[in-house]
């Protein structure tokens, strides 16, 4: 092992220490990842409506009309959020351009 060490050149012995080094943290990684206990198995139910197969036009339009209602609160709230977010990234944006960058 001396013989080869004292053969090589200093950029290679520096390429081997990285090496070495990089296989050490990732195999020390593995081990410390496998002593960590999962996490609890959390279930994710989804609930879904179900209709009737005889419904008449008139009970689907109905239906539509409350739906509506709840579909046009969820779509402004998240247009609201969007324009935040897009707030936000004109802030960052802006001082970026005073960096110049």
């Amino acid at each position: 092992m001396r013989t080869y060490i004292v053969t090589r050149r200093p950029h290679q012995l520096g390429f081997m220490g990285v090496a070495l080094a990089l296989t050490y943290v990732m195999i020390m990684g593995v081990i410390y990842e496998s002593k960590i206990p999962p996490k609890p198995y959390h279930r994710d139910i989804i609930y879904v409506q179900q209709w009737r197969a005889d419904r008449t036009d008139a009970e689907i339009v109905a239906q539509q009309k409350i739906d509506g209602v709840e579909q046009t609160r969820q779509a402004n709230e998240l247009k609201r959020l969007e324009a935040e977010r897009r707030a936000q990234f004109k802030k960052v944006n802006d001082g970026l351009k005073a960096y110049g960058i």
